[in-house]
């Protein structure tokens, strides 16, 4: 399984770079290969300065050895060694007319001293984050990440969509503001073998759900990236990502997994934007765009 995932992420990188760049039309993104000193590495995929994209990633990895001691804890298990792998994309668009977008597919595993298999999980998810809410982009986003998941939903009173709706809105949710990181879409973790789903059925949902991203994404950038805005518009942009970076600083797992595993800094904190406000104080105001936005983020939606 692991060595089918990982060829599997390997050919959505190459699938879902090559989608971008042909809508950004002007930068390309660079490769930078990494080993990680404890076992494994990844191919890291950065894109800068563009057109359409001020900054953006597209990262896989795989890596392997001795779970960390801080890993043990969360798993609360002893020394044992893991396999780890997975691709995580980020990307910040230059209008903020363009929503910011995230998504990550990964698969664990973890052995006994014999080498043999004792623990083994997909998880993953997509979301979206816009500074200005067009609504029919947001019934887009959700829409696609239904279609996929419904190909895969086993039995009724168990679909897979609203469940992993909802993870997703509990889990980009920024707590010490109170609010959600952006309108959501899935998250999925700990995706293990059932009597419904087996392991091979579970890769068939995860890689669905990937395949979809371009058809998520994609559309929305074609259709807002060549919208004028204001200096005002951008400097809301730029406050708004403060809270991005929050998220990812204080509550996202992925990153904390990759500074606990000692990753590598710069494939991790590829998904903090170039540009930034924290502004004392801020509050939309009323009636505004802006507000529209924010009442959202305090009160997650269902959009289909």
């Amino acid at each position: 399984m692991k060595q089918q995932f990982y060829q599997y992420i390997l050919n959505l990188q190459d699938q879902i770079c090559k989608g971008l760049e042909a809508v950004e039309g002007q930068a390309k993104f660079r490769e930078d290969l990494w080993e990680r000193p404890e076992g494994g590495g990844g191919r890291t995929r950065v894109i800068e300065n563009g057109k359409v994209f001020e900054k953006g990633g597209v990262n896989i990895s795989a890596v392997h050895g001795k779970l960390p001691e801080a890993m043990q804890k969360m798993f609360n298990v002893g020394e044992a060694d893991f396999f780890a792998c997975g691709l995580s994309l980020v990307l910040h668009p230059k209008s903020p007319m363009v929503p910011t977008v995230h998504a990550n597919w990964r698969y664990f595993e973890m052995y006994d001293d014999n080498g043999n298999v004792i623990q083994q999980w997909f998880g993953g998810g997509q979301d979206l984050t816009p500074y200005y809410l067009f609504e029919e982009d947001a019934i887009h986003f959700h829409q696609t990440c239904k279609t996929a998941c419904d190909k895969h939903s086993r039995s009724v009173g168990t679909e897979f969509y609203p469940k992993y709706k909802k993870q997703c809105d509990a889990y980009f949710w920024n707590a010490h503001r109170n609010e959600a990181r952006g309108i959501g879409g899935l998250f999925f973790d700990y995706c293990k073998a059932t009597l419904e789903m087996n392991m091979q059925d579970w890769f068939n949902f995860v890689s669905e759900v990937g395949n979809s991203f371009l058809e998520a994404y994609v559309p929305i950038v074609e259709k807002r990236k060549n919208l004028p805005y204001t200096p005002e518009q951008r400097t809301w942009q730029e406050i708004r990502r403060g809270r991005y970076v929050e998220f990812n600083l204080v509550h996202d797992k992925g990153t904390l997994f990759g500074l606990k595993t000692n990753g590598r800094i710069e494939s991790i904190l590829m998904s903090l934007p170039p540009h930034v406000q924290w502004v004392y104080d801020h509050h939309a105001e009323a009636g505004s765009e802006e507000e529209k936005l924010v009442n959202v983020l305090e009160n997650p939606k269902n959009w289909i």
